[in-house]
Order: structure tokens, then C-alpha cells, then sequence
């Protein structure tokens, strides 16, 4: 059974979206594979992802709660379009065996072709600012050899003498109810209108051939990880002069080392030791762009302090927007202390012990104390 996506991010169903993005980030940052390198690790990052990403749209978590999982996978049918053949489901053959095809459609009108997924790999970066990508479409394209006829080149190509070309046939059928007519394809051409005395060779008078292109897809900025790219008409060719179908490239986008993606903002994780948290630190933070970010940390800043930087996140789709950069702060508290190291900690702790004694004439010395003792801890954890 599928996992449950609340218990996956640790959440309740009355929790609101701020609480469900806290949740995530908390579990993302805990189970990322370049971070935790349990051997499950991967798989339940991708588990915290895909729960994500359907409670964090109102639509889908709204389909998820009534439905469960079959609310929000492609082939529950959940969303297919009534068309009371579940309720009256006989009566189709029923009418066909009267009046022929029901759907009233002619075996040779023009029909849109089939559409075709494929897939493309991305980099993290090239998901976020875009790519010019080139893959190999396999498609069903008019035969090259017989130009789309299905004969062979030279040969003639005949009218049926059944159905005089119109690809269908009228019969004439008693039953209870009367007498009625009846229209069928015709089953000399099956529905062709036209007989093939010498098939083409390739297609063998389909007039159709499968091939594998190269195609240019351009991968708009933005797109996440199981989105789809639609390339219009690039899809299997019509019959009968219909149009072709649809291309759609669905994205699968890596991992970045640094980055934690969320919506259009990413996630970086600043580790500090004790003494940089305690006073206070400016550094520099990595951005997807290739410039450090510079960024002041205050003095006392507590694990899990946010920082937004604005501007450093991930476009929009189609928009000049673009998505803010969240560090989060990490303490690391060593394991291991030199002699040195461990003496100045145990003067610190000191320090911070209350004592009757002390009077508000040596408190100022009491803070000078205490400020050289957080600098030369910082010199000796680095």
C-alpha cells in the first residue's frame, strides 16, 4: 500500500500549508541524500518529495483527502469524463448492430494522430535557468517511399467496386421492431475506399512508417522535477490528412549537492560552530548564479535561524519573477577538543554561573572577561 503522505511528512490534515513547507523542509534537510548516507535515504527523500508536492497545491491535497491515491494518480480514472457506458454499457453494440458505427464516424475521415511522451534528463541547473535540449523522438511519419499512397511506386492504385469508393455500405436488416437500415465500412477495402493490387514494400500499404528524429526541445526556465514540456503537432502523424498529435517531454531533474528545492525558493543549510552562532560571523554563501552571496549572521543566532536572501531562488515559468534563497543555520558542536580547547569551554562555563558577589562595578569586567574568552574560542574551533 502506498504510504500515507501526512504520516510521510509528519503532519495532521487540519495542519495548515505553513506547517506542511516547516515539515518539509525539516524532513528534506534530514533525509537528503548527500547529508544522511543511510542506504534508504534516497528513496525517502523522493517519498517526502512526492508528498510535498501534492499537499502543497490546494487542488490536489483537496482530491488527496477525498480520494486517497486514487485522487491524484494519472491512471485511477478518477477524472475521466462520463460517458455512461458504465451504466449502459450493452447499449452501444446494441445501436451499432442497427445503425452501424454509433459514434456516426466515417472509416476514411481525418483523424488527429496519437499523442507521445518521452523523457529528458536535466541537470538542477539546467532545470532552474533553462536548456536547449536534443532528443531522439521516435514517430509515425508518411512513408517516404510510397509518399503515403501504400502502393508501390509505379503501380496503380484502384476505386473499390464495392463501395464505389465511399468506403462504406448500406444494408438492409428485418427485425422485431421493423425494418432498418444499416451503414457499415465496407469489407472488401475495410473502409478504405480504394484497393492496393501491389502494397508498398516498407509500409505495406498503411502508408505509414515509423522514424527516429533528433528534435530541438527547448526546456523553458523554471520547470520542476515530472513536469511537461508540449511541443504542438509533434506527435504522431493523422490519418487520413488529420492532424498530428502531441509531444510531450516530461523532465527528470538531478539533485544538487548544495540546494534543496521548494516551489521557487531554495534551501541552503549553513553550518556554524558555537563560538561563530555566539558572536556573530559575516560570510559568504554559495548561489546558483556563481557568485558568493554575502550574509551577516548576528550575534546569538539559534539553530534553525532562517535568513532570506531575495533574488537568489529559482525563476518563475514564463515571468521575470524569481524566488528567494532560505539559509538555515545549523550549530556543530565538536566532538573532539584539544586540551586548550576544553580548558577555555570550562572558563566559560564558569562565567556564565550567577554570583551574589558580583556588583554592578565589575560586571563591565565580568563582559570584557567573557568577550575574550568567545575570541579565543573562535580562533581555536576555527
Amino acid at each position: 500500500m502506498p504510504n500515507d503522505y501526512y504520516q510521510t511528512l509528519g503532519v495532521n490534515k487540519q495542519d495548515s500549508p505553513e506547517d506542511i513547507r516547516k515539515a518539509f523542509r525539516q524532513k528534506a534537510m534530514e533525509f537528503h541524500p548527500d547529508r544522511n548516507k543511510n542506504p534508504d535515504a534516497e528513496e525517502k527523500f523522493k517519498e517526502i518529495n512526492e508528498a510535498y508536492q501534492i499537499l502543497n497545491d490546494p487542488e490536489k491535497r483537496a482530491q488527496y483527502d477525498r480520494f486517497g491515491h486514487a485522487g491524484v494518480s494519472g491512471g485511477s480514472g478518477f477524472d475521466r469524463p462520463f460517458d455512461g457506458s458504465d451504466i449502459f454499457g450493452g447499449f452501444g453494440d446494441i445501436f451499432d448492430s442497427f445503425f452501424g458505427d454509433s459514434s456516426g464516424r466515417r472509416p476514411n475521415e481525418p483523424r488527429r494522430g496519437q499523442d507521445i511522451q518521452q523523457r529528458v534528463s536535466l541537470t538542477f541547473e539546467e532545470a532552474v535557468f533553462g536548456a536547449e535540449k536534443v532528443a531522439d523522438i521516435t514517430k509515425l511519419e508518411l512513408c517516404a517511399t510510397c509518399d503515403g499512397q501504400g502502393n508501390e511506386p509505379g503501380t496503380p492504385v484502384e476505386t473499390c467496386n464495392t463501395c464505389k469508393g465511399n468506403g462504406q455500405v448500406r444494408r438492409t436488416q428485418r427485425s422485431l421492431f421493423g425494418q432498418f437500415a444499416q451503414i457499415t465500412a465496407c469489407p472488401t477495402c475495410q473502409g478504405k475506399g480504394k484497393m492496393i493490387p501491389s502494397p508498398c514494400g516498407i509500409c505495406k500499404a498503411s502508408g505509414l512508417e515509423r522514424k527516429t528524429r533528433k528534435t530541438a526541445v527547448t526546456i523553458p526556465a523554471g520547470v520542476q522535477n515530472g513536469m511537461q514540456v508540449r511541443l504542438t503537432g509533434e506527435g504522431d502523424i493523422g490519418a487520413n490528412g488529420g492532424p498530428s498529435g502531441n509531444l510531450y517531454i516530461q523532465v527528470d531533474v538531478a539533485e544538487h549537492d548544495l540546494f534543496i528545492r521548494e516551489e521557487y525558493d531554495l534551501i541552503y543549510e549553513l553550518s556554524l560552530n558555537v563560538s561563530e552562532a555566539a558572536l556573530g560571523i559575516d560570510t559568504q554563501i554559495p548561489t546558483l548564479d556563481g557568485t558568493p552571496q554575502e550574509l551577516s549572521i548576528p550575534s546569538g543566532t539559534q539553530p534553525n535561524s532562517q535568513f532570506r536572501v531575495k533574488g537568489k531562488g529559482v525563476p518563475h515559468i514564463h515571468s521575470n519573477r524569481r524566488g528567494d534563497l532560505i539559509v538555515i543555520v545549523s550549530i556543530t558542536v565538536p566532538t573532539k577538543l584539544t586540551k586548550e580547547q576544553q580548558a577555555l569551554l570550562e572558563q566559560l562555563a564558569a562565567s556564565f554561573k550567577p554570583s551574589s558577589e558580583t556588583t554592578h562595578s565589575d560586571e563591565s569586567e565580568v563582559d570584557s572577561n567573557e568577550k575574550g574568552i568567545f575570541d579565543r574560542i573562535k580562533d581555536k574551533l576555527g
